[in-house]
């Protein structure tokens, strides 16, 4: 049960990663077809990259709150956002959960260019003060296109 919480945590984050834009302005991502490239590390263990591709439209990169934030919910822990900070080039966040297992949730975002951005996204699991699982996410994102 313990690894379905943090798989659902680590999982909603790295969605929210593949999804991530900012507003469409000067300093912003670009709406369009992005390509995100997801590289984990399961307790320093490098995993296979990832790939996806997703339509952000207008809606998406003009509301920076909802499309960057991580979803969450866990059973038997309550979650709360500790940390965000917003500049037009940069995001970071960080989500403390605590219950029957602990995690400990924190992302960067980095815009590089309206057509690109990178992130990283580091999660800890640990029950009992004894860590269970890290695991340590490399997002590279590019905008590939239009949307069709």
């Amino acid at each position: 049960m313990q690894r379905s919480a943090m798989g659902l945590i680590v999982a909603a984050c790295v969605a929210a990663a593949s999804a991530s834009t900012m507003p469409a302005r000067a300093d912003g991502l670009e709406a369009g077809l992005w390509r995100s490239v997801q590289t984990p590390t399961l307790n320093g263990m490098a995993g296979p990259p990832r790939e996806t591709m997703r339509c952000l439209r207008d809606a998406d990169v003009n509301d920076l709150e909802r499309t960057f934030s991580p979803v969450y919910g866990t059973t038997n822990s309550a979650c709360e956002q500790v940390e965000r900070e917003f500049t037009p080039q940069r995001l970071k966040w960080r989500l403390q959960c605590r219950g029957q297992l602990d995690m400990d949730v924190a992302g960067e975002f980095v815009f590089e260019r309206p057509d690109r951005y990178t992130a990283t996204i580091a999660a800890v699991s640990s029950m009992l003060g004894k860590t269970m699982q890290e695991v340590l996410t490399r997002i590279e994102a590019q905008r590939v296109g239009a949307c069709q």
